[in-house]
């Protein structure tokens, strides 16, 4: 009966959708997945600077050129906010004050990192693409040296 009392109250309560990772115990992190995002920024900009424009008036060929930019943009915008995320997790959940007595400008680095992603997401910038990437290149030597590890640093392409 009890039983009974409680699952009516609690299926009249909402339920919230929750999301994680983090704030939980897991203790998985890994700068890589900021690097793979990093890395997208910097192709999807290299394809968007490589894009020529469609010449003359035909509008199937202005439509294909629009719908190619239109596509490299967001996935680019997407996968700078995806690097903005992974690094905030990192920053945020995983260093701790004993990393930053190790690494002073901790801070430092990962705001910088974070103002690279909004920075690529406004423009279409390979500098800011390629600064972007050597902030998390940092990061990861930051983060394994942490881990008493020293990880080499690779990318996909």
């Amino acid at each position: 009966m009890l039983y009974s009392v409680l699952s009516s109250i609690l299926n009249r309560v909402p339920s919230q959708s929750v999301h994680a990772h983090c704030d939980g115990p897991c203790g998985v992190y890994d700068p890589a997945s900021a690097r793979v995002a990093a890395e997208a920024v910097l192709s999807m900009t290299k394809k968007l600077l490589a894009l020529a424009p469609s010449e003359g008036n035909d509008p199937s060929a202005w439509a294909v050129y629009n719908n190619t930019f239109s596509r490299f943009v967001a996935v680019k915008e997407e996968q700078a906010q995806e690097a903005k995320k992974e690094l905030l997790i990192l920053w945020t959940d995983y260093f701790k004050p004993e990393h930053l007595e190790a690494n002073p400008d901790l801070h430092n680095t990962f705001w910088k990192a974070a103002k690279l992603c909004s920075a690529c997401k406004v423009n279409i910038d390979q500098g800011k693409a390629e600064e972007l990437m050597e902030a998390v290149k940092k990061i990861h030597h930051i983060f394994w040296q942490s881990k008493g590890r020293s990880d080499g640093w690779v990318t996909a392409s």
